[in-house]
């Protein structure tokens, strides 16, 4: 069993359910053994039929991170990194949320919540703590910096795996105020992509008086009526402007080809054991997550080596093995089906800043971003990255994130005058 150790503070602290216990991840050396052996004795079938990736992860691509997995990746360059940084537990709402908190040394830095996505884990974030939170090393200036909270969702990574349903987008929402709250935060922004971006937007939506502003690489800007038909497989409506008619045959695509994972978890999460029993099994099903990110993080196994490493993907993959979350990670889906939708404007009606990336799922267009947020206070297309932006592009992600905030500096730092006057 994987064993991680949460170190209890003495006195009363330790009594009260909103204690904060520091955390570090410890993984014994027989639970790498056995994940090499499992490797090792995966059962292959034949190769695809295909020269492409329609039919999915390739044979040679997933082989090819099979040997490298069994052979040359080491587990604990990444747990040396985690453990160098200031992780924690608190319990909200009776489940146990492990997070990463890392503070500014500037004076002012603004408070931020990042949230991962699937499938992820606090990996995707971590080389985004040092420009955010340390910016006069990265280019930027001590006005731009953040102290940072990066949580691993419920039933993901360290955080612990509920037990009943109920959480959902909207409990997470809620509970990340909470989280921001309890670490001495009055006003803070939020930021997420992926489920990231589903969960940051949700919390604009509740629109909590703490919240200032949001930011998101995937925002929900598709008008409801766009967003049925582009699931329905109709032709792209008539009146689109050019960018807006990309956006419309990107998500068709998506919503037609592109998240089989997605139908699966969301109707029946249960029946994935195999990606339970099998890394290899999970790998593949976690590289396959659309066309454009497969495209970008399979060429790393075939050579080539832009954005992310060989070593970036298995640390997440690693991860979810280690701590047994494949599943527990799917019920997200199951949670939000038919609950949400994804791609749809929702109505948050705080400052909101949007970042377009090109390999992103789809482009969002500036005019559907200005009807989704009518506050929008930033909108910017980036040379390159995509979907895992800020693991794939952090110094660009970054950038973005620090100009997307700036305009809410102002706002933030009479509240924090204000708070001191008092």
């Amino acid at each position: 069993m994987t064993q991680t150790s949460a170190t209890q503070p003495s006195g009363e602290q330790a009594d009260e359910k909103n204690a904060i216990r520091p955390f570090h991840v410890n993984i014994p050396e027989v639970e790498l053994t056995e994940l090499r052996r499992r490797i090792n004795a995966t059962k292959w079938p034949e190769r695809e039929t295909v020269t492409d990736a329609s039919q999915g992860v390739q044979l040679a691509t997933i082989q090819a991170l099979a040997r490298y997995w069994a052979t040359e990746y080491d587990w604990r360059k990444i747990e040396a990194k985690m453990n160098a940084l200031p992780q924690f537990i608190t319990e909200i709402d009776g489940l146990d949320i492990h997070f990463i908190h890392v503070r500014s040394k500037h004076e002012n830095a603004l408070p931020l919540i990042v949230t991962h996505g699937w499938p992820g884990s606090i990996v995707e974030q971590m080389k985004i703590i040092d420009p955010l939170t340390n910016p006069t090393a990265h280019g930027g200036s001590a006005s731009d910096a953040f102290h940072l909270v990066i949580p691993s969702m419920p039933g993901y990574g360290y955080s612990c795996k509920p037990t009943t349903p109920g959480w959902d987008v909207p409990h997470i929402a809620r509970a990340w105020v909470v989280l921001m709250n309890r670490l001495g935060y009055t006003k803070f922004v939020a930021q997420g992509g992926d489920w990231g971006a589903v969960i940051t937007e949700l919390m604009g939506l509740q629109a909590p008086p703490e919240l200032l502003g949001i930011h998101t690489n995937m925002p929900g800007i598709f008008p409801v009526d766009i967003d049925k038909a582009a699931f329905s497989g109709a032709p792209a409506p008539s009146g689109l402007s050019a960018d807006e008619k990309v956006a419309y045959e990107r998500l068709q695509f998506v919503y037609q080809k592109g998240i089989a994972y997605g139908y699966q978890m969301g109707l029946r999460p249960q029946t994935l054991y195999g990606i339970a029993d099998s890394p290899v099994g999970l790998a593949a099903y976690f590289l396959d997550h659309d066309a454009r990110s497969y495209e970008l993080i399979s060429r790393v196994f075939e050579g080539e080596s832009e954005g992310l490493t060989r070593d970036d993907i298995l640390d997440n993959i690693t991860i979810t093995w280690l701590t047994n979350t494949a599943l527990s990670g799917a019920r997200l889906y199951w949670e939000n089906w038919g609950k949400l939708g994804y791609f749809n404007a929702k109505g948050v009606s705080i400052p909101v800043a949007v970042s377009v990336f090109p390999d992103e799922l789809y482009p969002a267009p500036r005019s559907w971003a200005e009807r989704a947020y009518p506050k929008l206070i930033h909108y910017n297309k980036v040379e390159k990255g995509g979907h895992f932006a800020a693991w794939e592009q952090p110094q660009l992600f970054s950038e973005e994130v620090r100009a997307g905030f700036r305009p809410l500096r102002s706002m933030f730092f009479q509240d924090v005058i204000l708070a001191n006057a008092a």
